[in-house]
């Protein structure tokens, strides 16, 4: 590990000096204002208001250049019920050439189909177990080719926000971790942290006058320290996928399976981890594979201001290695229109042992609900980027 480290901050130093001096610097502000409606059908009482309208998030971004060096941050706003402010992604890189690129601080895992494994406002299941979109602290390494692309990246934690020797991973972040839990008495239970993790990705690119195509596999690996045993278990996951775009058409498919494997205090349970976002952790298996497709078709549209629409079809299924783990299953069908700088996303979203998606929060992921029926979710997502 400290080789890995060493190596990339010797390949840093020796690429800066002879960087070639940028005449000004470049500064971008940015951001996004966004609302949210949604109606459920698990809320009775929601039902007979007709769903509810609110604030979803405020954000602002900010991307600076200067003498071959880079920022790129972005801060989001949400209400204190989802976890208040918190930042997504914050990183300073260094372009060594058009191809070539090293990221330092808050970045994004390279692990599956990246950006998004995902066309709808609410990502894919991998999302919720911290498989997609997640952002890390630590040092990536990327390399674009006209065929091949790759990324190696070593993360020494995700968002720490504590500091303290014994503190448990804050609830107030954008992507999910590994965190704690909290027992019928209001104890802490289950206290794992994310910590030293490798991470790899190499994808195959074929285009084609007519299609353009992308193959590729990912692996992390990565210990999990326990604040009461002070001793140190593993996780790891995996990943195939491929994605297509043909014309307005377009597909994401992927394959991935993951494992935690805790040092847990003795009479604590390890067929399950808690994972932690948005203000309130929740329980997730231990162990599953977990199989998503995403379909999209785009339409140009002359309505209005309206320019275009996608839609789209993503589907997802998780299957827990515990045989008496029900599984869970998520689908969204749903549209994405742009008009100027306002997108909204119109989704029907259906759950079946999902905690965004129906009654049961803590044990969705895990244990399930036997018979568990399929919840629905409508919900509109209108945002103006700036």
């Amino acid at each position: 590990m400290f080789y890995l480290k060493t190596w990339l901050g010797i390949c840093f130093l020796v690429s800066t000096i002879s960087v070639q001096a940028q005449e000004k610097p470049l500064v971008e502000i940015g951001g996004a204002l966004r609302f949210n409606y949604n109606y459920s059908t698990w809320k009775d009482a929601q039902q007979k208001r007709g769903g509810d309208l609110g604030f979803d998030v405020f954000r602002l971004n900010a991307k600076a250049k200067y003498k071959g060096l880079k920022l790129n941050a972005e801060y989001r706003f949400y209400s204190e019920g989802f976890g208040g402010a918190m930042l997504k992604q914050g990183w300073i890189a260094y372009d060594f050439n058009e191809n070539d690129e090293l990221q330092f601080g808050l970045t994004q895992v390279p692990f599956g189909i990246t950006k998004y494994n995902s066309n709808s406002w609410f990502f894919s299941l991998n999302y919720y177990v911290g498989l997609e979109d997640d952002h890390d602290m630590g040092l990536k390494y990327t390399h674009q080719g006209e065929n091949w692309d790759y990324s190696v990246a070593f993360f020494k934690n995700a968002e720490e926000l504590q500091f303290g020797n014994n503190s448990d991973v804050s609830n107030s972040r954008y992507s999910y971790d590994v965190g704690s839990s909290s027992d019928n008495d209001g104890n802490l239970i289950l206290r794992n942290k994310e910590v030293n993790q490798l991470n790899g990705d190499l994808s195959y690119k074929i285009n084609t006058t007519n299609a353009k195509h992308r193959m590729g596999v990912s692996a992390q690996y990565g210990g999990l320290y326990n604040i009461d045993t002070e001793d140190i278990g593993n996780h790891y996951a995996l990943a195939a996928y491929y994605e297509l775009k043909a014309g307005k058409f377009g597909v994401k498919a992927q394959i991935a399976n993951y494992k935690y494997s805790p040092e847990n205090p003795v009479g604590e349970r390890d067929d399950v981890v808690a994972m932690t976002a948005y203000g309130a952790p929740y329980l997730v298996a231990a162990e599953a594979s977990i199989y998503t497709l995403g379909l999209s078709y785009s339409i140009p549209l002359e309505w209005g201001p309206v320019s275009s629409v996608v839609i789209y079809n993503d589907f997802g299924y998780m299957d827990k290695a515990e045989s008496n783990f029900e599984s869970s299953m998520m689908n969204v069908t749903g549209a994405m229109f742009t008009a100027g700088n306002i997108y909204t996303y119109f989704d029907m979203a259906a759950g079946k042992n999902q905690p965004w998606l129906g009654s049961e929060w803590t044990n969705a992921l895990a244990e399930g609900t036997p018979d568990a029926d399929w919840e629905m979710r409508f919900n509109i997502n209108v945002g103006y980027y700036f």
